[in-house]
């Protein structure tokens, strides 16, 4: 994935467009439980979207999006 490509979320139908690829880091709960501990998480690669009907951008995670 990289800047220009057009992605779906896997949980919208909406079609935005890559901006920028940056690193953040992601807990989640449902699979490292409800005590945040920011230390254990390596930061994972997240798209910077551009959807039409938003105002500004969206920060996405790499693996929740599809390139169509």
């Amino acid at each position: 994935m990289k800047a220009g490509d057009l992605v779906r979320a896997e949980y919208s139908q909406s079609i935005g467009i890559v901006v920028d690829i940056i690193h953040k880091k992601v807990w989640r709960v449902h699979d490292n439980g409800v005590k945040v501990n920011w230390d254990t998480v390596e930061p994972e690669p997240h798209a910077v979207v551009l959807y039409s009907h938003n105002n500004g951008t969206v920060n996405i995670p790499v693996t929740e999006l599809e390139v169509v």
